[in-house]
């Protein structure tokens, strides 16, 4: 072999191993550029930081207003399928709802657009519990539409109110200073002399709104604790549990429904009427989850009754209705006590020095990594 022949293979041998060192070198790069890619994703992610978005992008206010304006559109719109329209199945238009929402949420699942959700092994009991206990609450409020009118709905609102003071005491031992209890009084007695005058209702429908009250407190219950304390967001949460609100939903047609649903004449009016209210739906359990995050079980209560005096006092200014003077006194009293109420919210919470927002921040950072069994006495 020729001294030549010798130089060109030892040339190639060498060639051939830089270049294979430079294409490994260029798949580690690329391999530790893919992680990072991924450990970033996963970060921006990961249901704590989702919670910290949401928290962001919609505080209490905007929660609140969110929850107000679609709650009011969805009253009158339910109110109009099921008496204009002529849908005269409550339970089934509750289901309607939720399989709507079931299906916005799984085109955003899709697309990768909804939060992560924190690990649910130590809460698939309670998740299981808020889906049964949503379908209940929510079935028997449309249930308790049909038969009743929207004042005697908006009195049996009352009600929730002590229910859920009572049931946060037992289950999380906060406690309710003194101001705020005669806050809430004084809306509660507003809120019942404003709605005296439209107290129609069946006693069926009686009953109904009767059995709604104690599922509709721990429903807020829920939503707001597993929000605030487990890094739930919103839409995490919706994802979780409407599966099997509509699997409960489904269960309770029979009962509570009259039979029909199928031979309803479905043109494209009622069709679309139908759809407009499901679509309300949708907005409403997002906003109202959005609120009860953001805020508080009693706070959630209290704009609903907020809700009920606008609703009343625009009726009267802006078309010409006359519920009364007692009426419009009552929902004035009932605006004084959510005025002091809202007052005592946010000009009596102090805000914690350095020294308890780091002690606080280590219990946080510390509850994010283990079960959650201990909630201690609180005060709201």
């Amino acid at each position: 072999m020729s001294k030549t022949s010798i130089f060109n293979f030892l040339v190639k041998k060498d060639v051939r191993k830089i270049l294979k060192r430079k294409d490994s070198d260029a798949g580690e790069r690329g391999r530790a550029l893919e992680e990072l890619r991924a450990s970033i994703f996963n970060r921006f992610r990961s249901s704590e930081v989702a919670k910290r978005q949401q928290q962001r992008i919609c505080g209490p206010i905007a929660a609140l207003t969110f929850n107000f304006i679609v709650a009011v559109g969805i009253i009158f719109i339910n109110k109009w399928v099921l008496k204009s329209v002529g849908f005269q199945y409550p339970v089934s238009l509750t289901f309607i709802h939720y399989a709507v929402s079931w299906v916005l949420l799984a085109i955003l699942n899709t697309f990768s657009l909804l939060p992560s959700s924190p690990p649910i092994r130590s809460a698939r009991f309670t998740l299981f519990s808020l889906g049964f206990i949503m379908s209940i609450s929510t079935g028997l409020a449309n249930v308790s539409l049909k038969y009743n009118s929207v004042g005697f709905y908006q009195m049996a609102k009352i009600a929730v109110t002590p229910s859920i003071v009572l049931a946060e005491f037992i289950l999380f031992r906060k406690r309710v200073s003194f101001s705020k209890v005669l806050a809430l009084t004084v809306v509660s007695i507003g809120i019942a002399v404003a709605t005296v005058t439209d107290l129609q209702f069946s006693f069926f429908g009686a009953c109904v709104a009767v059995a709604w009250i104690i599922p509709s407190a721990i429903n807020k219950i829920l939503w707001s604790n597993l929000q605030q304390r487990e890094n739930w967001t919103a839409l995490s949460l919706m994802w979780k549990t409407t599966p099997i609100t509509l699997l409960f939903l489904l269960l309770m047609i029979p009962w509570l429904d009259p039979p029909g649903v199928f031979s309803f004449p479905w043109d494209f009016n009622n069709s679309a009427a139908i759809a407009l209210s499901a679509f309300l739906g949708f907005l409403l359990q997002w906003s109202g989850a959005l609120a009860l995050g953001a805020t508080s079980a009693i706070s959630h209560v209290v704009l609903g009754q907020f809700k009920t005096c606008v609703l009343l006092l625009g009726s009267y200014y802006l078309f010409d209705a006359n519920p009364g003077l007692i009426s419009i006194g009552g929902a004035f009293v009932a605006i004084v006590g959510m005025s002091y109420y809202t007052y005592l919210n946010v000009y009596n919470v102090k805000p914690p020095s350095g020294k308890d927002a780091a002690l606080q921040k280590s219990k946080l950072s510390k509850e994010n990594g283990e079960d959650h069994h201990e909630y201690g006495d609180e005060s709201v």
